[in-house]
């Protein structure tokens, strides 16, 4: 019962080092956790052995757990999903695009550009600083990083990538903020997005299904893996909408919601999303090598300056009327652009052939 009561934000969060410590030549074998409570200030051993258990503490680049035992030479480092320092989030007059609001719960369609929350190189400018100058009490949902600090999101019980527009839901008071913890917790809820990517996607509909967690060079990047003991699980659903012979129209939907979901499971079945400088969709994947198809393609990128990826419906009971509500966002300016070009470039194509 206790878990149902806690909220979680599926989403991986990226993750900052906070300690490093290299271990010295002469040291005996000794588990991790005695070794870090007398090099951590204010440190316990029941707090490093919940970081451990949270994938918090890495020797040479790897999650280890609590009974590791040190060796010299190693390099100990401890990471959490926030900076070092601590952001003061400030309420800025920014303009909210507001889909649907009552006494519970506010639908916000977010502008692709705009970072959900504060972080590392965004200190301010989010969707959070915006919101704190909309209410003028938020309830605080909080992130739990391991070691019992946790960082504040008011009012948030998700979130999409910066470069990623659509549907989002905040929390107006406690009581919504852990309903809808729960929904997102417990995958009862519908969300939907679309996305245009790069290839014919060979069936008409189909799921993903492996597991999502960082990229093992790189922190601020995900992967798949078929290792189950790599990442968290994760599903994604697809169906084709609309083909346009060198890129698809695809609609998604998430029966969990890890970081970079859809992105990497596209990927990693030959279709990266269009224009994603994250994933290698910025480069032409397909179609033809002349000057003309490359012109045409570069358009397309300017066109829709980020990836061409759209959180377009939510559907989650409400957390007082308990009746089910479903919010739609439509396509923004920049993709429905790109997709209206696309379907000419293909129509045009299949009348020359």
């Amino acid at each position: 019962m206790e878990e149902e009561n806690k909220l979680s934000f599926e989403e991986e969060p990226e993750l900052f080092e906070h300690h490093r410590i290299e271990v010295d030549k002469g040291q005996a074998l000794l588990r991790i956790d005695k070794f870090l409570l007398h090099k951590l200030a204010h440190a316990s051993r029941t707090k490093i052995q919940v970081a451990a258990d949270a994938g918090n503490i890495r020797v040479n680049n790897h999650a280890v757990k609590s009974n590791y035992k040190v060796k010299p030479f190693d390099v100990i480092t401890i990471v959490l999903p926030h900076p070092p320092k601590n952001f003061e989030l400030i309420p800025q007059h920014i303009p909210l695009d507001i889909v649907y609001e009552d006494a519970d719960i506010l639908i916000v369609n977010k502008a692709a550009g705009m970072v959900v929350h504060p972080a590392f190189g965004h200190d301010d400018g989010t969707l959070v600083n915006a919101l704190l100058y909309y209410f003028e009490n938020l309830p605080a949902a909080h992130s739990k990083v391991g070691t019992n600090i946790y960082a504040p999101r008011p009012g948030l019980v998700h979130r999409i990538d910066k470069n990623t527009s659509g549907i989002l839901i905040v929390a107006k008071n406690e009581a919504a903020l852990t309903f809808l913890g729960n929904k997102f917790f417990h995958h009862d809820l519908t969300r939907k997005y679309l996305t245009l990517v790069w290839g014919n996607v060979l069936n008409d509909e189909g799921t993903i299904t492996a597991h999502v967690g960082r990229n093992q060079s790189n922190r601020k990047l995900m992967d798949v893996f078929t290792d189950e003991s790599m990442g968290k699980r994760a599903v994604t659903h697809y169906k084709v909408l609309e083909r346009f012979g060198y890129v698809t129209l695809v609609e998604c939907t998430l029966e969990t919601g890890r970081t970079h979901q859809i992105r990497v499971h596209l990927k990693s079945i030959g279709h990266r999303i269009f224009n994603d400088a994250d994933y290698g969709g910025n480069q032409i994947l397909k179609g033809m090598k002349t000057a003309s198809y490359k012109k045409f393609v570069e358009n397309c990128f300017e066109l829709c300056p980020r990836q061409a990826l759209h959180a377009a419906l939510l559907e989650v009971e409400h957390p007082v009327s308990k009746k089910n509500m479903r919010f739609t966002s439509a396509l923004p300016d920049d993709m429905q652009q790109l997709i209206d070009k696309w379907r000419k470039y293909s129509n045009h194509k299949a009348l020359e052939e």
